[in-house]
């Protein structure tokens, strides 16, 4: 920088008046300014030097004026640097309209102390008279200017060009090609060979001189990069100032001290309109193009969102016809726990870092999209269907084999993924990500960590995820206006219980207005787990068996145990337990008239969970029932944690029991293990005779099916007679 700054020095002092020892222009001052307004006040010593080495070298002054020099010109950098870091302290690194405006306000607060300082010392040193001094200041102070306008921003681009780009970039910005640039380079080069071809002592040739050069500066402005035209802008502006100095095309050399101040005004203005021009381009360009990233990127990760990853896989299907290709859907494993268990913001670091790990695993022309909360899509390229497999395992892979810091605590988490290999053009996008996205959520049924994948065209899965769904949003729209009905069947003793009431199972029953058949539950139950709405029917179901009870109090005295079926979702969720205490303390029914019934695999499923819960619901005063029993037989160490009052055989081993011995086996051990436990015991499915003989002889407590009764609206269950079957 000491030699750039001596060799303008150089060039300055062809512009040196004969009334004065002041420049027209002193284009180092725009190195000694830049270099303040990178490094900051400290580099002032390397200011200092390239002063001192700029007057003994090229421009000799006075020694009693050497002093002044240097001073006025470091103390009026570090004056303007400070005022622009005051101001707006990324003007260093940015290229746009407010920026400029700091660095022109900093210059010319550089330019106005440096003409004061200088010219003062100049008096001081005999080089110049107090009557003077004011026509020195102001050629002092323009030629100032002129070396901060055309110099500073082309200084600034170099320093900063080994800096990370802060804006986006240019490719991005639509400028001009490379076509574009060599065109205007021609021009260029042609325009100033051309002028000084006719240079002369025409006036008419000055007008040129300015024009051509002008014109093309301003193409550069609004077509050409930014470091284009500053360095463009910084050699045509000095070439101008030689022009003048050399009388070149018309020009004459000024002779007064205010011709040279008002011409270097002139060429002050000349320099800084195409850099105005540059910089408001600039930034309506860069303002552009964030809108639009804005518009098609997630904010969060950086990734494109859905309508802009839709876009790219369609160009890319268009425009590469025939190419392999996958699509594979990834959504986070029990990503609600680091949520919960944590904090939203602890998630959002998470999904912004999966994003960084997947995009590190993805080539560089496939495409990476956030689709939802915790879900992502990815497009392959170039990759067989195995290929593709792999690929999306080792996707999964490096979701499970990253760690992340979750207040002092080192966590991880696992992702499901669904795979759909396709050859571009084969199928809309829609479909394949419903189909990716179907398979996808069959990985997580399956235990998550996974990857599925489906075949193209294969819209089996995808429509039975459909129906499904369709279904959830009827189930939706029942619960919404009660479209339910109640049944209920007998649950019948194998030994006369004294007393006349009636021990019965409540089912439900779904119709729809215009539907010949009620749905059974085996029809909507899974759909209203699968979506989340398990704990909502529970809620349903209890609250419309309760209200019929309080507008039918005679009909509650009938009822010796009322059993209500709830749903594995209902365990975790706590204000279930507060709707329930609520509403049985203002419920006809008393509390140990209501036994809850929850099948064995549900209470497994998180073991310590169900056992708080069926302790609570005990606590209520009511009764509870492990269903379905016997499908975890393989173990029953965990039946001394769960305090239940009935074991319900499960049905399937009901039906065999008169012909496998397999299923005789294990209802006979059921029933030996209830005795044991002094648990009653209740055999669902019991349908003919000749079952319900064998229940009694295995010692059953209870049986319920179609050989006890069948099931009947709640309606007419108590208002007319109901066939039971005593042993």
């Amino acid at each position: 920088m000491i030699a750039a700054y001596v060799a303008l020095a150089k060039v300055a002092m062809l512009f040196s008046g004969s009334e004065s020892g002041v420049s027209l222009i002193w284009p180092s001052t725009g190195i000694l300014y830049a270099g303040m307004l990178k490094f900051g006040w400290r580099w002032w010593p390397v200011a200092a030097l390239a002063v001192l080495a700029s007057h003994l070298l090229v421009a000799p002054v006075p020694l009693a004026f050497l002093p002044w020099s240097i001073f006025g010109n470091v103390m009026s950098g570090m004056v303007g640097s400070i005022f622009v870091r005051r101001v707006y302290p990324s003007a260093v690194d940015r290229f746009d309209i407010a920026a400029g405006a700091s660095l022109l306000s900093g210059g010319t607060l550089l330019a106005a102390t440096g003409a004061l300082l200088g010219c003062t010392g100049m008096v001081v040193a005999g080089m110049s008279r107090v009557d003077s001094m004011a026509f020195d200041a102001l050629r002092w102070a323009a030629g100032d200017l002129f070396g901060t306008i055309a110099i500073t921003p082309t200084t600034l681009m170099i320093l900063n060009a080994r800096q990370e780009e802060r804006t986006p970039r240019l490719q991005n910005l639509r400028y001009g090609g490379k076509v574009e640039r060599s065109l205007w380079v021609v021009l260029m080069v042609a325009a100033l060979a051309g002028i000084a071809m006719l240079s002369g002592n025409q006036e008419s040739y000055a007008l040129a001189t300015v024009s051509l050069p002008l014109a093309l500066m301003i193409w550069a402005a609004v077509r050409l990069p930014p470091r284009v035209t500053t360095f463009a802008n910084a050699v045509i502006s000095l070439l101008m100032a030689t022009a003048v100095s050399l009388g070149f095309a018309g020009f004459k050399p000024p002779t007064r001290a205010v011709d040279a101040a008002i011409l270097a005004a002139f060429l002050c203005v000349i320099a800084l309109t195409p850099l105005t021009l540059a910089m408001g381009i600039h930034q309506a360009r860069t303002t552009a193009l964030r809108l639009l990233r804005r518009a098609t990127s997630d904010l969060l990760t950086g990734t494109l969102n859905r309508s802009a990853f839709e876009h790219e896989v369609r160009q890319l299907a268009k425009t590469h016809e025939g190419e392999q290709m996958a699509l594979v859907y990834l959504d986070l494993d029990r990503f609600r726990l680091i949520n919960d268990g944590f904090s939203h913001s602890v998630g959002d670091e998470l999904i912004a870092a999966v994003a960084g790990v997947l995009q590190a695993r993805l080539k560089p022309d496939e495409k990476l999209a956030r689709i939802g909360g915790d879900e992502f899509a990815a497009l392959l390229r170039h990759v067989n269907p195995d290929e593709a497999l792999a690929r999306a395992r080792e996707l999964c892979e490096a979701v499970a084999s990253y760690r992340f810091m979750a207040e002092s605590h080192v966590a991880s988490t696992t992702a499901s993924g669904g795979l759909v290999p396709f050859a571009s053009g084969e199928m809309e996008f829609g479909a394949l990500l419903a189909q990716a996205d179907t398979a996808c959520f069959a990985a997580k049924e399956r235990g998550g960590n996974r990857v599925e994948r489906v075949e193209p065209g294969d819209t089996g899965v995808v429509r039975e995820r459909t129906d499904s769904m369709r279904l959830a949003l009827r189930l939706s729209n029942a619960l919404e206006h009660d479209y339910f009905q109640l049944h209920c069947q007998t649950i019948a003793p194998f030994r006369q219980d004294a007393g006349a009431t009636r021990h019965f199972e409540v089912l439900l029953r779904m119709r729809e207005p215009g539907s010949v058949e009620p749905l059974l539950p085996a029809q909507f139950i899974s759909a209203a787990e699968r979506f989340g709405m398990g704990v909502r029917l529970d809620r349903h179901v209890v609250e419309k068996t309760l209200r019929w009870f309080d507008r039918h109090p005679d009909r509650a005295a009938q009822v010796g145990l009322c059993s209500i079926n709830l749903s594995a979702a209902s365990i975790d969720d706590e204000r279930f337990l507060e709707f329930l205490s609520a509403r049985l303390r203002r419920s006809t029914l008393a509390p140990h008239q209501i036994c809850f019934e929850l099948t064995e695999t549900s209470a497994l499923g998180d073991l310590g969970r169900a056992q708080q819960f069926i302790a609570a619901v005990r606590n209520l005063g009511c009764r509870f029932a492990l269903d379905d029993f016997g499908t975890g037989f393989c173990s029953f160490g965990y039946l001394r944690s769960l305090d239940v009052d009935f074991f319900k055989i499960d049905g399937s081993f009901v039906r065999e029991i008169d012909t496998s011995p397999l299923s005789y086996a294990i209802v006979r051990s059921i029933a030996d293990i209830g005795r044991v436990m002094r648990k009653r015991t209740i055999a669902e499915c019991c349908e003919t005779e000749g079952i319900r003989q064998r229940l009694a002889d295995l010692g059953v407590d209870y049986c319920q099916g179609y050989a006890i009764s069948w099931p009947m609206d709640i309606e007419h269950y108590f208002g007319g007679a109901v066939r039971a079957a005593v042993a």
